[in-house]
């Protein structure tokens, strides 16, 4: 078997994502905006599929790599894919092509990924993850609450991010509101009583943001009085020590890193230095096979890896890996009046179905278990491949 081609189309489709001056997310007004999907095509007529992917990258580092190669390599394509990150080729679109990878083979053997990976479970317990900036305190309470009626056993708060909750207007990542974040936290913990499993994530991104030491220090305490499971990547990251040192000061274990570039890499590194007590991941840094690499490694560390973010390859992984490894699967971001188990075209079924235990089912079909809509494709293309 041989690949033939890599084929990546562009198509109209539609989001609720926008963002504020200060370049953060925030959920509003439907509105267009252009999707891609990348297939790799073979002589056998088995091809892979996956969401996302640069037409121009594919077409210039990826399509010659990959064209009469056997697709089952894998690993051999990582290495090469890889090793253009130096090139400006970013681990986001790597994983694209990864997912596609594995998707084929689970169809050539006509398997869901998580068995050519090595099954374990065919659910796994998911936590509500709340959209930034959701409101008052007494605003999360009530979300929290209406998740754990649905049957969340977790819910983890994502606070004022890019905004003033005094002045209540947006703002540089740069300002930190710490007491206001808190305010919120022991609102939904009152709320939602002691049995639910909840989780704060203030997610910080750009160089110059998120609390200082001294903040994160104090934040965490509150947090440990308060009963949380983790406090996640409340520092820049690009800073190491700083992590190491507040993993010395709290009981509440750090989840981290979660932007850092540098896939499974990075994250052994951060374990050796000290510098977290769980790990996060996703497939969006390098695919699944980087993902397994880095679920090995923290493995080896006897430390869990939580997966960050939902999708279809993170699932995949979650199905071959236990519990005690990976324990969650995060589910959002959420808000209230919103329809979350309506698809987004092209997507016949969204990836994750919850039952009424609050567990996401893990696909079962061949691949990684999209179901993809070609005919909306098809009509909304915005230009042939």
């Amino acid at each position: 078997m041989e690949i033939t081609n890599v084929e990546t189309v562009e198509f109209r489709t539609h989001s609720s994502v926008h963002y504020s001056r200060w370049g953060y997310q925030y959920h509003g007004a439907i509105y267009e905006t252009t999707g891609t999907v990348t297939r790799i095509l073979t002589d056998e007529g088995v091809e892979g599929v996956c969401l996302g992917g640069s037409k121009a990258v594919n077409d210039r580092w990826f399509k010659p790599l990959l064209v009469g190669e056997n697709p089952l390599d894998r690993e051999k394509f990582w290495q090469w894919m890889y090793s253009l990150t130096r090139w400006r080729v970013s681990e986001g679109e790597i994983a694209v092509i990864d997912m596609a990878l594995w998707d084929l083979a689970g169809k050539y053997f006509n398997v869901p990924v998580h068995k050519i990976l090595g099954g374990f479970r065919d659910r796994v317990k998911a936590y509500a993850s709340s959209v930034p900036n959701l409101g008052k305190p007494e605003d999360y309470a009530v979300h929290a609450e209406m998740c754990k009626k649905q049957g969340y056993k977790a819910y983890k708060i994502h606070p004022y991010i890019f905004f003033d909750p005094v002045e209540w207007k947006f703002c540089p990542d740069t300002k930190t509101f710490p007491k206001q974040d808190i305010e919120i936290c022991r609102a939904v913990r009152e709320r939602v009583g002691e049995d639910m499993v909840l989780m704060f994530d203030p997610w910080v991104v750009g160089t110059g943001g998120g609390y200082t030491l001294e903040e994160a220090i104090w934040v965490g305490r509150e947090l440990e009085e308060l009963g949380f499971y983790w406090f996640e990547q409340p520092l820049c990251e690009d800073r190491i020590e700083p992590y190491a040192k507040l993993c010395e000061e709290l009981q509440i274990p750090v989840l981290a890193p979660e932007m850092s570039v540098g896939s499974f890499y990075t994250r052994a590194e951060w374990l050796a230095r000290k510098a977290t007590d769980m790990v996060r991941m996703e497939s969006s840094l390098g695919g699944i096979t980087a993902v397994k690499k880095c679920v090995d490694v923290c493995e080896a560390y006897g430390v869990k890896c939580e997966l960050h973010g939902g999708g279809f390859g993170n699932l995949q992984i979650l199905g071959a890996t236990s519990p005690k490894l990976c324990e969650w699967y995060e589910r959002g971001l959420l808000r209230p009046k919103q329809d979350y188990e309506k698809p987004r075209p092209p997507l016949r079924k969204i990836c994750d179905p919850m039952d009424s235990d609050g567990n996401v089912l893990i696909p079962q079909t061949p691949g990684l278990g999209m179901e993809i809509d070609w005919d909306y494709i098809e009509q909304n293309m915005t230009k042939k491949p």
